[in-house]
């Protein structure tokens, strides 16, 4: 996003904006007499009316003014909140995230709709949509024509701290409110505009002198200035009833120079040809200065290199000097690459937040009182990992509060709580983050799973299998245990994306189920999708990087051994068999082994399978690379690396490997 594009910019706050309305309603939903939330969600609808008015988002502004309306009922207790208007406002912010997103056509019919939903709600009758004025009109001569007004009203005099519009406050949009409120005189006040050399263009230097008349209270008044009241000027006396002529009041206007319109043809073409702004990632501040410093670092040792080769030096004092440049230059390195980790890391409530929402939604369309416990939100994930983890966390809860948690006459009955709960938590575990997704429901039927399994032929009648081999079976692409198909879910599509997603970011996914308790689904997932510690393997002439995050021990196979386990390639393993695979088979290197070969066990979602390789170099910090078009579609590598000579070691992908032995151990024992 580029800092000088006004409309993307108000893009992004825009979608701030928004978010934290969400939340301030979910919240409301539970708590509807509170006033703090009722008093956060109009300020909310406030300042996204005047913001979408200002940059030229009419539809928005227009829009947003409804749903501020009703707020402001709420807050002055002529309206009280009801679930039904929380649950309009939040199908209302939808539609203003895809007014933010485009110019709004095509979507005055969902916009309508939503708007007759809001007046249900509020107890009105249907009204044509109000439009929200945004601008001065101002003719050449400075005149304004107002109406006679009969009724009471107010006169005031405002005036805008100096740095105002460079905080972003329009005080042509404050003066629309105003006329909102009734028939509004307006004179601007000149009295303090310094010598054309002492002006600044970014302070605001006018004040404004207002008769506005209608039946208007102080409190409708003192909110159009709610955001700027503390620093501004405003003085407020009533007036009285009158019956006048026609008023024309002369506005003090620069001759020829007419007030710039915000939805003008120019705001309107910039704000349609802006594209969607790319992603940003929001750094504390202490995290910035931690990274100049490395930088400041790193200058000074570059400055060092520089004056040692230009020396001249040789022998042993510039080999020591060379030698411990080299050790600054990697400790400098080492905590650069720590610190850009940290910098992509954002705390994993900013995506359990997003399912809020969600659950409340459910709730009200299946019915179920469910209820949403979230834990860990202090955990930091790679922002990437975050994004891409969204749609599968979604269809998981979906299928939790559609499948496993029963009905609250269901849960009563076998003596549960009424409310359903689903619980979302997270934790650091290694170099991994476990994400976990619970419910207290019905759990999984293993008898139903198995039936469905066989009756699709993905496994034999009373072929033995154990626990973890069975659940994993809900996975396999089709597979759905549901009884009846919903608009939710049912039709078997869902759960093998989940499995592939959740793989493609080098995780796994684990399940567990009690009968009559619940089930619980937990990710694995790798800290950041960059840069992984790794283990350095050599197989013949090639060079390979085990994630070392799956790797469980390692163990010498000599010769005889080997030749020994050749048919079944099967090994004890204190009291378990475990496969291996010989990489240089798999890979077909064609080279003869090591004397004395090294079997690396590697494990993931409960599997072990072991990998022989001929020498195991080392640990080995990863900067991962991506595999090229051609290559992307070989399984058995997830990426690659450059190392310290320049030559290229790939990545293994584990859960590729594990499967691959798993299967190829199978047919082994049907052939034997």
């Amino acid at each position: 996003m580029s800092g000088d594009d006004p409309i993307a910019a108000f893009r992004v706050e825009a979608g701030d904006l928004l978010e934290g309305l969400e939340q301030a309603l979910l919240d409301l939903s539970h708590q509807l007499d509170n006033r703090g939330l009722i008093d956060a969600v109009f300020r909310g609808l406030h300042t996204l009316k005047g913001s979408g008015a200002m940059f030229g988002f009419d539809a928005l502004a227009t829009f947003t003014h409804h749903c501020e309306s009703a707020f402001d009922r709420v807050r002055k207790g002529l309206t009280p909140a009801t679930p039904e208007l929380v649950s309009v406002i939040l199908s209302a912010m939808d539609h203003m995230r895809a007014l933010v997103e485009g110019d709004g056509a095509g979507l005055e019919a969902t916009g309508d709709a939503i708007l007759e939903r809001l007046h249900a709600a509020m107890g009105d009758a249907p009204v044509a949509a109000a439009t929200v004025a945004v601008a001065v009109v101002a003719a050449a001569d400075g005149a304004v024509v107002a109406d006679s007004a009969k009724a009471q009203g107010w006169k005031l005099f405002f005036r805008l701290p100096p740095g105002a519009m460079a905080n972003g406050t329009n005080p042509l949009i404050l003066l629309d409110e105003l006329r909102d409120l009734g028939e509004a005189q307006v004179v601007a006040v000149l009295d303090d505009l310094p010598n054309l050399p002492d002006l600044v263009p970014t302070d605001c230097m006018i004040g404004w002198q207002v008769e506005l008349r209608g039946d208007i209270s102080r409190e409708d008044i003192e909110d159009v200035f709610i955001f700027v009241m503390d620093d501004m000027e405003l003085r407020l006396e009533p007036l009285e009833c009158t019956e006048e002529a026609p008023v024309i009041a002369q506005t003090q206007a620069v001759p020829d120079q007419p007030v710039t319109v915000a939805t003008n043809d120019a705001a309107a073409t910039a704000k349609n040809a802006t594209p969607r702004n790319s992603e940003s990632v929001r750094v504390p501040a202490e995290r910035l200065d931690i990274l100049m410093d490395r930088v400041g670092e790193l200058v000074i040792v570059q400055s060092r290199l520089s004056q040692l080769a230009n020396s001249g030096v040789e022998g042993a004092a510039g080999e020591l000097a060379l030698r411990s440049i080299s050790e600054e230059i990697e400790r400098l390195a080492s905590e650069l690459r720590d610190t850009m980790m940290v910098l992509r890391m954002v705390p994993v409530a900013s995506l359990f937040n997003r399912f809020r929402r969600l659950v409340h939604d459910l709730s009200r369309e299946t019915g179920k009182t469910i209820e949403l416990v979230t834990e860990g939100e202090s955990t930091e994930v790679d922002k990437t990992v975050t994004e891409q983890l969204a749609d599968p966390i979604v269809h998981l809860i979906r299928n939790s509060c559609d499948h496993g948690l029963e009905t609250a006459e269901e849960r009563l009955q076998v003596g549960k709580p009424a409310a359903g709960q689903v619980k979302l938590s997270a934790q650091h575990a290694g170099g991994e983050v476990l994400i976990t997704i619970s419910d207290d429901g019905r759990g999984i039927d293993r008898t139903r799973v198995r039936a469905k399994a066989e009756a699709n032929g993905l496994i034999q009648p009373g072929q033995v299998m154990t626990d973890y081999e069975l659940l994993q079976l809900i996975f396999h692409p089709g597979f759905s245990t549901a009884a009846q198909i919903t608009n939710l879910s049912g039709r078997g599509v869902g759960m093998d994306v989940v499995k592939r997603t959740i793989e493609g970011l080098r995780g796994s996914i684990d399940v567990a189920s009690e009968q009559g308790k619940g089930s619980t689904i937990t990710l694995r997932i790798p800290l950041t999708l960059a840069i992984i510690e790794g283990l350095l393997v050599r197989v013949g002439d090639g060079r390979y990087v085990i994630p070392l995050a799956a790797v469980e021990e390692c163990i010498e196979l000599p010769v005889s051994e080997d030749l020994r386990m050749r048919g079944r390639s099967m090994i004890q393993l204190r009291d378990a068999l475990v496969p291996f695979l010989r990489l240089r088979e798999v890979f077909n290197t064609g080279t003869e082994p090591d004397q004395f070969q090294k079997i690396v066990v590697i494990s993931t979602g409960g599997e072990r399978v072991g990998l022989v390789v001929d020498q195991i170099i080392g640990s080995h910090q990863t900067v991962i690379k991506s595999m090229s078009s051609l290559h992307r579609e070989i399984g058995s590598f997830s990426g690659a690396t450059i190392l310290g000579d320049g030559g290229v070691a790939l990545i293994l992908d584990v859960m590729h490997l594990v499967a691959f032995g798993q299967q190829r151990e199978a047919r082994l024992r049907a052939v034997g």
